[in-house]
């Protein structure tokens, strides 16, 4: 709220716009025609919002299928010395057990539970990130990873948005002209 109100200072300062325009500016919801505030998610949100369900639901879905495949990698490699010590199976079963738990997480994404998968693939990336880095090696993965997971973060905020803005209007009394005939 204070930037919003900083930058209409500023303008009205400058001369930039008249002071109706500029309460545009702050960041607070619009009020309905009932005077409260109105929750919604602004439909220009609704190609990004599609745009990191697919690429984060997808993603983790075609890599955990690949570990049984190990065509885009040799996944083996990522592996800490670490892991492959705590964990008493081979290297071959700890990634066949990783792409089970990364397509669960894809096709949660991509389905009903967004938010959820969202979150968990999140906490699921900043621990691939930490195994990375505790090989020594592979930082610019370690980062990428821990840049994906914010992403994850933002689509399951968004989901959260987008989930309180249907129950919202879903929940609202339809209007006498809105009710079907």
């Amino acid at each position: 709220m204070v930037h919003g109100s900083l930058l209409a200072r500023r303008i009205l300062m400058h001369g930039a716009a008249p002071a109706e325009e500029v309460t545009a500016c702050h960041l607070r919801p619009p009020l309905d025609s009932m005077g409260e505030e109105e929750v919604g998610m602004d439909r220009r949100l609704d190609s990004a919002w599609w745009a990191l369900r697919l690429g984060l639901g997808l993603g983790p879905f075609l890599a955990g299928l690949d570990k049984f495949f190990d065509l885009l990698a040799n996944w083996e490699m990522y592996l800490s010395p670490l892991a492959l010590k705590v964990v008493p199976v081979s290297a071959a079963t700890i990634m066949r057990a990783v792409g089970i738990v990364e397509m669960i997480v894809g096709l949660a994404i991509l389905t009903r539970w967004t938010r959820l998968g969202a979150y968990v693939a999140m906490i699921w990336l900043v621990a691939i990130a930490a195994n990375l880095v505790t090989t020594g090696m592979f930082f610019d993965l370690a980062v990428r990873d821990l840049e994906i997971a914010i992403g994850c973060y933002a689509l399951a905020r968004l989901t959260e948005v987008r989930e309180a803005a249907g129950a919202a209007s879903a929940a609202r009394p339809m209007t006498p002209a809105a009710r079907p005939a």
